[in-house]
């Protein structure tokens, strides 16, 4: 796919009944939040984000990029507004309810098939955190020892990197049996899935952080199978930030904002990945439910999804965006449904306004966009990610 250039480039769980609205405070004048002072006697810009899913560390760059100051230093006053599965965050973006929205890339590709003209201008997540967890006895140690088994998964667009790797072992979706699975691990545990559908940051961690009735200790890594879908085939590119395609070809200002947003949201990510203590208690005082140390586990985690960013945090590397589509082409669930049809239009991403955001914070040479030298840290879950 070919993208144009708008410019010259230097380098070419639980519902909430309201929004959570964080305002980057004023750091001049005496003025008050609300006065929408960007301490330099201008306004600031009012920007809505829709998140996909609870306040939690998955959005931590974000929190932290309102904590920081880093959207008021762009001359932006950002509203965060969560989904407990109660808004689908493309469908809040295309009817134009706000200004940018995080969603997963196939989940985006069939709404973009039906009508949505929206634009992937920044892919956090650079890999896949989808996980299949079977106890280590099942016998189930790859995607192709699916067949007859019980599979877990969450549905609402979650479950077609499962179909994708299973066409990718010419494996019948009707030669399994989908279970329904609610956003924990209680049935696995209770013996009605075989193979459970976790995130690296989440589920799997919600069983590290359980009481084995064999042991009377936590269970361990030892005690479960995992296949990490991000070394299958069927892996597809996870959460990216979204932009109105329209918009972003004919509001000159909406496309300026787009690229100030983007290099707030670099520095939230930069200080997550530099401090994920305190990135994961920003998160926690944002409205977060999980346990300290479940939050911090999911900081963790989260990271290992960024960094390091060869390419550039944020970047869309043309392989792993060619993957997911041929993936979504591929998956066939065990209706017979297609996730989709036919190739998206070219304009379903751009790497110029993430390219041009990284070009302006590269000018000053202080921030590390790339992470080549990130290391996670060690967490110890406790019982109930306390």
């Amino acid at each position: 796919m070919k993208h144009s250039t708008r410019r010259g480039l230097a380098t070419g769980a639980f519902a909430l009944s309201a929004a959570i609205i964080l305002t980057a405070c004023s750091g001049g004048g005496g003025e008050t939040p609300d006065s929408g002072d960007d301490g330099g006697g201008g306004e600031l810009k009012q920007v809505k984000l829709q998140l996909q899913w609870l306040p939690q560390a998955q959005f931590a760059g974000y929190f932290a990029a309102v904590d920081q100051g880093y959207f008021e230093e762009e001359g932006l006053e950002v509203e965060i507004i969560p989904s407990g599965g109660d808004i689908v965050p493309q469908d809040a973006l295309a009817n134009g309810d706000v200004d940018f929205a995080i969603a997963w890339v196939p989940k985006v590709l069939g709404s973009i098939e039906s009508g949505a003209n929206l634009t992937d201008i920044a892919q956090i997540f650079q890999r896949s955190g989808t996980l299949q967890v079977s106890w280590a006895d099942s016998g189930i140690d790859s995607v192709a020892d699916f067949e007859g088994k019980k599979i877990g998964s969450w549905g609402f667009g979650n479950e077609w990197e499962i179909f994708a790797a299973m066409a990718a072992e010419n494996l019948d979706a009707s030669t399994v049996e989908i279970i329904t699975q609610d956003f924990n691990m209680n049935a696995f545990l209770q013996g009605d899935i075989d193979a459970a559908q976790a995130m690296t940051y989440n589920e799997y961690a919600q069983l590290l952080e359980t009481e084995n009735p064999d042991t009377g200790e936590l269970y361990e890594p030892a005690d479960f199978n995992v296949i990490s879908y991000q070394d299958t085939v069927g892996a597809m590119l996870q959460d990216a930030i979204w932009a109105d395609t329209e918009k972003l070809e004919s509001d000159e200002e909406y496309a300026d904002t787009a690229v100030s947003f983007l290099k707030a949201v670099i520095k939230g990510w930069i200080f997550a990945r530099d401090n994920p203590e305190e990135a994961a208690e920003i998160t926690l005082a944002n409205g977060s439910a999980w346990g300290p140390s479940h939050e911090l586990w999911m900081m963790n985690e989260i990271n290992k999804l960024i960094w390091p960013a060869t390419a550039g945090i944020g970047i869309i590397d043309e392989a792993a965006w060619n993957q997911t589509v041929e993936g979504a082409l591929a998956a066939v669930n065990e209706t017979g449904a297609h996730l989709i049809t036919q190739e998206p239009p070219a304009t379903a991403y751009s790497n110029e306004y993430i390219q041009e955001a990284l070009d302006e914070l590269s000018e000053d040479g202080e921030l590390d966009l790339l992470g080549e030298d990130f290391e996670p840290i060690e967490v110890e879950l406790q019982p109930a990610g306390n």
